[in-house]
């Protein structure tokens, strides 16, 4: 696999489409700290870590629906293995649509307004509205 955060996203993404309740993908320190932001943006309902008879260990993400729509309406990745994306502070404005972009940062995985308010900047991950 070339690019698993973007299979993160597309599996959120066609999970939701299929209106299923959680996507199980493998697990990363990466996936799980973009979990633990969407989850803290309420975009999802939960995320749990769990290993196999292999010790393989696996992401299970509950997917979040608000009238039986999904509520995460677009997930975008931005920054990919062969185009970097980074943005300073300055150049962090607000995503359309009430949206979020996820930076890494030196000082961890975090939202766009999050990074704005620490001073610092970083990759842009992906942006979710």
């Amino acid at each position: 696999m070339q690019d698993p955060m973007s299979d993160m996203l597309t599996r959120i993404r066609n999970g939701q489409q299929a209106k299923h309740t959680h996507v199980r993908l493998p697990s990363s320190t990466l996936k799980q700290d973009v979990a633990r932001v969407l989850k803290e943006e309420g975009y999802i309902k939960d995320f749990n870590v769990e290993a196999d008879e292999k010790n393989m260990k696996f992401l299970t993400i509950e997917l979040k629906y608000f009238q039986r729509k999904p509520v995460i309406e677009r997930i975008r990745r931005i920054s990919r293995p062969g185009l970097r994306i980074y943005k300073s502070v300055s150049d962090l404005n607000p995503i359309p649509g009430f949206g979020i972009a996820i930076l890494s940062t030196s000082k961890g995985i975090m939202t766009h307004s999050a990074a704005k308010k620490a001073n610092i900047g970083g990759e842009v991950i992906c942006e979710v509205a």
